[in-house]
């Protein structure tokens, strides 16, 4: 067993403990054509933050989208993973706007279901008619593939920000 396996099964749950905040700033996201990524993310309406080449054979695009406090950064020698791998998620409030302004932005999205995200025979067509929070979804993806689940959250579950 490695040493950080074993400091973990070491370590016991303390309620009184201080927690340090761990907070998810960025997902990298592999894709195939740098120039072609940074128009779609750009057409989706997201905020570009940064497009360098700090080094040969290394460029670097970050964009965040509106409201939120992490970003997604592809590029040029940024992973190994293959385009089109990565799977993100993303929450909004009111999930039939959200729909409604990406097909206004010319995103290729899918119909909007609720249920359960996974698997596709689980999903039920249209938006939860209750609107429960976490029960409603859509989905899309960026020209290499790299897929997009949206899903509507109207009251978060405690311990959630």
């Amino acid at each position: 067993m490695n040493q950080t396996g074993t400091s973990v099964k070491q370590q016991k749950s303390d309620a009184s403990a201080t927690r340090v905040a761990m907070n998810l700033e960025v997902h990298v996201i592999p894709v195939s054509d740098v120039e072609r990524s940074k128009q779609f993310y750009q057409l989706l309406g997201w905020r570009l933050d940064e497009d360098v080449s700090p080094a040969r054979n290394v460029r670097i695009v970050q964009f965040t989208p509106p409201g939120s406090g992490c970003s997604v950064t592809f590029g040029n020698g940024v992973t190994a993973a293959a385009p089109g791998s990565a799977v993100g998620a993303l929450i909004v409030s009111d999930i039939k706007t959200a729909h409604d302004e990406l097909i206004r932005r010319g995103i290729d999205v899918s119909d909007m279901w609720h249920g359960a995200p996974f698997p596709p025979e689980a999903r039920r067509p249209g938006p939860d008619p209750k609107r429960t929070s976490y029960g409603s979804f859509f989905a899309f993806s960026d020209p290499d593939t790299n897929a997009w689940l949206v899903q509507e959250v109207t009251t978060r579950r405690p311990g959630r920000t």
